[in-house]
């Protein structure tokens, strides 16, 4: 008995000071990721029954061939050990990140989904009472001049093209967030799709007197799904357009660098506050107080608009940022080139 109380005071006390330093290894790395704390838990543990057993095989007075023997099937055990729990604990530490990224992922986009909801039902609850207010006054004929009744028609018109324009963006933005979205790529001059863009912006651009000013030549080809490109285009023409002061000017250029192509909108709005900056692509961020869209507005996205952008362009495999220049800010879309 007491032999076998030597051979174990040994081996737990080469087990502890093995223990010991691992604790102060993982207590040091404590900032660093899990595979590095998963793999130093298992050198650890490793080690700690090697340095057990050759402690009790020191004491046992094995002879040199012996103790060798010993060693080496220890150590090759410690070394297989090792590596297979060094590579499942990979394994594992990855499936942890990516759970907790999920789960990060699913609180977000729950919270976009609140807060899509709330900010829809504000900018549906708004025109909706308009139209009824008016539908009730044509009705009940309790206007009945000409000039009148044409305005209240024409702002029937405006606020239902709002409204549906508003649907068809939560449409698109709830294909791409289901992951549902199928582009039919092809190749693309991108100079057609800026003119249509500009085009399309050319009424609100001149009721704002704003200039809309394009490059002339050099415009290159792209490799994208020719409708979700041109969706592209005009949400950030429009978006421009919108919050750039009367006598401003709104700028597309575009151009190619390596094997990637690049567009860029440029406008005078003064700038987007630094804070407001990292939510420009948010859903249902408008940077501004008032939620209700300019009277007149039937372009307005209810807050969406860039966001589609930002989920359009990843679609395509590209990138969209943004960034404040001298006198306004200016997005930057990076498309694979043709």
């Amino acid at each position: 008995m007491h032999d076998l109380a030597v051979m174990l005071a040994l081996a737990f006390g080469a087990a502890l000071a093995v223990g010991a330093v691992g604790a102060a290894a993982l207590r040091l790395l404590r900032r660093r990721s899990i595979t590095v704390h998963v793999t130093v838990l298992l050198a650890t543990t490793v080690v700690a029954v090697v340095a057990g057993v050759t402690a009790v095989a020191e004491a046992m007075f094995l002879s040199t061939h012996d103790l060798e023997v010993v060693i080496i099937t220890v150590s090759a055990a410690a070394v297989v050990s090792l590596g297979v729990g060094v590579a499942f604990g990979r394994r594992l530490a990855a499936a942890a990140v990516w759970a907790d990224h999920a789960r990060a992922r699913e609180r977000r986009l729950e919270k976009e989904r609140r807060d899509l909801v709330a900010w829809v039902s504000h900018d549906l609850r708004t025109p909706l009472a308009g139209l009824r207010a008016m539908a009730e006054a044509l009705e009940d004929g309790v206007v009945d001049d000409t000039a009148t009744v044409a305005e209240y028609h024409r702002r029937i018109r405006i606020e239902s093209d709002r409204m549906a324009r508003l649907v068809d963006d939560l449409f698109e933005l709830s294909r791409i967030n289901a992951g549902a979205l199928r582009l039919s790529l092809s190749t693309v001059p991108l100079g057609d799709v800026v003119s249509d863009a500009l085009a399309t912006a050319a009424p609100l651009a001149a009721a704002r007197r704003i200039r809309l000013e394009a490059g002339q030549d050099g415009w290159p080809t792209v490799t994208a799904s020719e409708p979700e490109l041109a969706r592209v285009v005009v949400n950030l023409v429009l978006n421009a357009v919108r919050y750039t002061p009367q006598d401003g000017t709104v700028r597309v250029e575009a151009g190619r660098e390596d094997d990637a192509t690049w567009l860029a909108v440029a406008d005078t709005c003064g700038g987007i506050p630094p804070l407001d900056l990292p939510h420009v692509f948010d859903v249902a961020f408008r940077g501004e107080p008032a939620r209700t869209p300019p009277t007149g507005d039937a372009t307005a996205s209810g807050g969406i608009g860039l966001a589609i952008v930002h989920g359009l362009v990843e679609a395509h495999g590209g990138s969209v940022k943004v960034e404040n220049t001298a006198d306004g800010c200016r997005f930057l879309v990076r498309l694979p080139a043709a």
